[in-house]
């Protein structure tokens, strides 16, 4: 991260710092992700998480939740979940005589919705208008979720045995999608090491607070976008729209997250600015999962992250004076 940490945007990389070092202490590598979980978290957006299991993306997500003094759930979706057992449900208390709330485990600050396309539309539904509006609504009652609040959600290929495939409209209510992947032959080793005795989790401990998080997550409006580098988060987001291998391109809230995604991670790395690099950085995370290929293009075998590649070959980039 750059040295940079003048202002309020340098308590941003300070925070970061702090955390991302604390998550490494338990997470093996992953630089990459724990960049993208940090954006995240301070440009309020969810994650999608597509991977094979035993990645250690449960882990990721208990390491952030204790390193920001925050609480963690877990929701394993299945096709019998009611969307009651995620947000909560009221029940008749015998001992005060009135209806109570019970809240359900999206009450939390970092939730990992574990296998999300193996519950059906209507469970999904439930836990993507959270995700979306940051309230739940009971019986006429509307709550407001704790704060920070972040979704780390895991995919199954769809392809699996008993999917529902999550629709356009629900896959635009994520931030981003991150694949981990297996670690290499060194990183496997340092693994067998840390959890040779003992979970290294067990001795991680907050380094920030909820309260700070929350604050700072508020000063990204202070973060400087140069009018050539909103033009050219623009100039992207419609060239998806008009490329001939795309049915669908990227929606107007994807140039929303787009743009706060890059002041994030600016602030992290210490500017009070965005540069084109960081559009760039963020460009296949946040993009991906919100393309539809066109029936040709899936014959002729393309992917998403090969069109992307040739979009932003084609679309100038602004010079940079960083």
């Amino acid at each position: 991260m750059s040295e940079n940490h003048s202002g309020t945007n340098g308590e941003i990389s300070v925070a970061a710092r702090l955390i991302a070092d604390a998550v490494s202490e338990v997470i093996v590598g992953g630089t990459e992700t724990i960049h993208l979980v940090l954006v995240a978290l301070f440009s309020k957006g969810h994650i999608l998480l597509e991977d094979v299991p035993g990645t250690g993306k449960t882990l990721m997500a208990r390491t952030f939740a204790k390193v920001i003094g925050g609480d963690f759930s877990r929701i394993q979706f299945t096709p019998d979940l009611m969307p009651s057992d995620v947000i909560g449900l009221n029940f008749f208390s015998q001992k005060h005589s009135e209806f109570e709330f019970k809240s359900g485990p999206i009450m939390s600050n970092i939730v990992l919705a574990d296998e999300i396309n193996r519950a059906t539309p209507r469970t999904q539904s439930a836990l993507l208008e959270a995700m979306g509006e940051r309230t739940v609504t009971v019986d006429g009652n509307t709550m407001q979720l704790p704060e920070p609040f972040v979704v780390l959600a895991t995919q199954n290929p769809i392809d699996q045995e008993g999917t529902f495939p999550l629709p356009e409209a629900q896959l635009d209510r994520f931030l981003m999608k991150i694949k981990i992947g297996y670690p290499d032959a060194s990183g496997e080793n340092q693994i067998l090491e840390r959890f040779e005795n003992e979970s290294p989790l067990d001795n991680v401990s907050a380094v920030t607070s909820l309260g700070k998080l929350s604050e700072l997550s508020k000063t990204l409006s202070l973060v400087n976008v140069d009018h050539s580098v909103r033009s050219y988060i623009v100039d992207i987001i419609r060239a998806t729209r008009e490329h001939p291998s795309l049915e669908l391109g990227a929606s107007p809230r994807s140039s929303l997250m787009l743009f706060q995604a890059a002041r994030a991670s600016a602030a992290i790395y210490g500017r009070d600015y965005v540069n084109p690099s960081d559009v760039k950085q963020l460009i296949k995370p946040v993009l991906e999962h919100r393309l539809v290929l066109s029936n040709n293009a899936r014959l002729r075998g393309s992917e998403t992250e090969n069109i992307i590649d040739s979009i932003l070959s084609e679309v100038p980039v602004p010079v940079s004076e960083d």
